[in-house]
C-alpha cells in the first residue's frame, strides 16, 4: 500500500513539474520581442526596437502586399526583416526559414492583434 501511495506521489509530481515546464515555455511571439529588441540580434549593432519602439509602425505590416522599406519595396514581411536588420542594425540576413526569423515574424504579427478595433 506504501509502495502504491509513494508511486501515484511520484506521478503527480512529475505531472506538476512537466506542466510547470511547458507553461514556462516562451511562445514564438516572446522570443520574438525579445530579438526585436536585442541590439546584437543577427550579428547586428543596433535594436529594431530603436527605430519602432514597441513595434511602433508594424501594426499592419502582417497585412501588406508590398512593405516599404528604407532600402525600397520588399514583397514579403521576411524580405522587409533582412532589408532592415542588414541595413539599419548592420547584421547578417537570416534565412527566411530559420526559427529567429518565424520567431520574429510571430512578434510582427502579434502587433497586429493588439490594436484597438475600430468602432463603426
Amino acid at each position: 500500500m506504501k509502495t502504491l501511495r509513494t508511486a501515484i506521489f511520484v506521478v503527480i509530481v512529475l505531472g506538476l513539474a512537466l506542466s510547470v515546464a511547458v507553461a514556462m515555455k516562451p511562445t514564438p511571439e516572446e522570443r520574438g520581442k525579445a530579438y526585436f529588441n536585442d541590439p546584437n540580434f543577427a550579428g547586428g549593432t543596433t535594436a529594431c526596437s530603436s527605430c519602432h519602439p514597441d513595434g511602433r509602425g508594424l501594426e499592419k505590416a502582417a497585412e501588406k502586399k508590398t512593405l516599404i522599406t528604407p532600402a525600397g519595396p520588399a514583397r514579403t514581411l521576411e524580405e522587409a526583416i533582412n532589408i532592415c536588420i542588414v541595413k539599419a542594425n548592420k547584421g547578417r540576413a537570416l534565412d527566411p526559414k530559420s526559427r529567429e526569423m518565424q520567431d520574429v515574424v510571430a512578434y510582427i504579427k502579434s502587433l497586429g492583434k493588439k490594436m484597438p478595433k475600430a468602432s463603426g
